[in-house]
């Protein structure tokens, strides 16, 4: 096949579906079903199998109320935010606005919160923001956009949102408020502790949710503060819609839909209103009841992996290992079709019990001439060519960092592929530190005073002195913070004996903006990817699979190395039918266990020596930008996830080790 007739598809993570869940239980056949599938749920909830699906049925809403709207010669009122989840939305009404006619010139746009106060320091909007992704592409005339002025002085502050308040009122109310869910339960800038009574007010924003808000309009930092409209302001819209579309999510929304009424979870409010509905994508419904236990609300459609997370979940609830759960057990739990099904909770036990005992293996290559029935490797070929695709130059060892160790002690050839550079995950203090050495270096051993590294000494050291907050680096900053990062990483490999030329940069370009927003992925990114898989031709990859990760480039990098696989497979590469690929996670979260499909096992020592490879990169602890809102770091993240991998397999009757590194493979499309 020609390169002009291959498809590069750059969204194949998407597409990955861990569990295959039944359309029963996200699309109920008649009312009768649906009532009771959803008896947690305490807002009616719409799942969806792709966020297309589901933005495409909001878009239908809305077009229908502009539509009558403008039918009876009023305006329609809307209220909206700024956040990612929107993104697909605001697209979606554009092109209807390009390609089908729809106006919105009967619009009214309320924004619902504005960040505080916009100054010379901070002065990146929310509105800025929704103006370049919706209102800047439609003829939404500007009298009819109702915004937050967030350089009015303090003192006229309470007379200011109380006049937004009266605004919103004299417009009839909202009569469709678009929300998305923040990670800890905020809607519009409503932060946990928030009344249900609240009205149009400034806010003090935590810090969880001014990183998250930092990430949507594509900032370092934020204000400390937030002008935004109350609970009870939302609640008067005639018509709600919160929307999710990412598995980061599921846990919110499960708490927000199936969770009780409280001001520590301010979106639970909406349980309250008679016409509110949350629309999710089935990634994100992954924690509801009758996605995740279906056996609680209806009969079911078994497979392996079910009825591996049933016996898991009843053990936790009974705090039983595997092999002492009885028939009573499964019969007071709702677990009885599988006794129907098996004869017995023996041969259930048994099956569940020995399909975990198969995923533990201390080969992760493969163990050469084994009988590998049951293995999760395969035992030839041996040695293996293997590629470990980190998407920052961390995540190897703060992921894998055991397995990695034992595959290059069990002899296979071993390439490192950092993917990005991940220097805009260093502090300026780092770049000083290093200038302090460059240039203490040439003062003492350059006889001839270097004034070029001098000079520019001098330079980035006033830059950083001066640098604002949200400021760009300079490209000399960067390149700096890349070089830190990169000698990181290859002291980190050689600590773990890979050759320095299996130590691969890739710089993708997706990344190189400098900025926290990226660019999106693109042919250049994954024909870099290509070309080192082509080269090395590997028997095994490994790849990121934090499809969650709250930053978003660990699903980018990983795309890339899917789009990279699909163009080989569509190609044709012989290579790449005696390859397997593995995703990892991270420093975020771990598989979960009916997931698991391979599972190494670390003794005290190894665990030592993963850790000691973390602590080689020392921009990445305590200075590191981007811990997010743990505060342990990330070789104690790890740590603690590798052990409680192993806590719960000795806990389900298994093997006790000291730590498990989890794996699942990925399928090539």
């Amino acid at each position: 096949m020609s390169n002009q007739e291959l498809i590069l598809r750059t969204n194949l993570s998407s597409q990955i579906s861990f569990n295959k869940v039944s359309p029963r239980y996200y699309k109920p056949l008649n009312a009768v079903d649906r009532s009771a599938l959803t008896c947690f749920e305490k807002i009616p909830t719409e799942i969806f199998e792709t966020t297309d699906d589901g933005v495409y049925q909001i878009a239908d809403e809305i077009e229908a109320l502009v539509r009558q709207r403008r039918e009876k010669f009023q305006n329609c009122v809307i209220g909206l935010g700024a956040g990612l989840t929107l993104r697909p939305l605001f697209n979606e009404l554009i092109r209807r606005h390009n390609e089908n006619g729809l106006s919105f010139k009967n619009v009214v746009i309320v924004n619902l919160y504005e960040y505080y106060p916009l100054n010379e320091q901070y002065p990146r909007s929310a509105f800025e923001n929704i103006n370049e992704l919706f209102i800047s592409h439609v003829d939404i005339a500007a009298d009819n956009v109702v915004t937050f002025d967030a350089t009015i002085e303090p003192s006229a502050l309470m007379e200011y949102c109380n006049n937004y308040e009266q605004i919103i009122k004299n417009l009839g109310g909202l009569d469709i408020t678009l929300l998305s869910i923040g990670r800890e339960g905020n809607i519009a800038m409503n932060e946990p502790g928030s009344t249900i009574s609240s009205v149009t007010r400034l806010i003090l924003i935590n810090s969880t949710s001014r990183d998250e808000s930092a990430k949507n309009i594509g900032v370092k930092k934020l204000p400390p503060c937030a002008l935004t409209v109350g609970i009870s302001t939302i609640l008067s819209s005639k018509k709600i819609c919160l929307m999710a579309w990412s598995e980061e999510k599921a846990s919110i929304v499960k708490e927000t839909v199936e969770g009780h009424i409280t001001d520590a979870l301010p979106a639970s409010f909406l349980q309250t209103h008679n016409n509110t509905k949350v629309y999710i994508e089935l990634g994100t419904s992954a924690k509801l009841t009758r996605i995740r236990h279906p056996w609680l609300v209806t009969s079911c459609d078994w497979n392996d992996k079910l009825v591996r997370s049933a016996i898991v979940w009843l053990c936790q609830k009974l705090n039983k290992p595997i092999l002492k759960l009885t028939n009573k057990d499964y019969n007071e739990n709702g677990l009885a079709e599988l006794l129907a099904l098996y004869g017995s909770a023996y041969q259930v036990n048994i099956k569940v019990f020995n399909d975990l005992q198969h995923t533990i293996t201390g080969w992760p290559g493969g163990k050469p001439d084994a009988d590998d029935t049951y293995r999760p490797e395969r035992a030839k070929p041996f040695p293996k060519s293997v590629i470990v695709f980190s998407p920052h130059p961390d995540d190897d060892v703060i992921s894998m960092g055991g397995t990695l160790r034992r595959l290059v002690q069990q002899g296979h050839d071993v390439h490192v592929a950092y993917e990005t550079s991940g220097n805009i995950a260093v502090g300026d203090e780092e770049v000083t530190r290093f200038m302090h050495f460059i240039n203490g270096f040439n003062q003492i051993f350059d006889n001839s005073r270097n004034e070029t590294i001098r000079s520019k000494y001098q330079e980035i050291k006033k830059f950083l002195i001066d640098k604002k907050v949200g400021e760009m680096d300079t490209k000399d900053i960067l390149t700096i913070k890349g070089l830190i990062r990169r000698g990181e990483a290859r002291t980190a490999s050689t600590y773990n004996r890979i050759p320095l030329d299996h130590v691969h940069f890739l710089d993708l370009p997706f990344y190189e903006t400098g900025k926290i927003e990226k660019s999106p992925l693109g042919e250049a990114d994954v024909m870099i990817v290509r070309e080192l898989l082509q080269t090395v031709k590997p028997h095994q990859i490994f790849v990121a699979g934090d499809l969650a990760d709250p930053h978003g480039t660990h699903r980018v990098c990983t795309d890339a190395v899917f789009a990279a696989l699909d163009l080989e497979k569509q190609c044709g590469a012989d290579w790449l039918k005696d390859c397997r690929v593995w995703m990892y996670r991270g420093a975020w979260a771990e598989w979960e266990i009916e997931n698991i499909e391979m599972c190494v096992p670390l003794s005290p020592e190894e665990l030592k020596e993963k850790r000691n490879s973390i602590l080689k990169h020392q921009s990445q602890m305590e200075s590191a930008p981007f811990l997010g809102n743990d505060e342990r770091l990330f070789w104690q993240r790890s740590e603690d996830r590798n052990r409680g991998t192993a806590k719960f397999f000795d806990q389900l009757g298994l093997a006790c080790y000291e730590a498990m590194e989890a794996f699942v493979e990925y399928k090539l499309l």
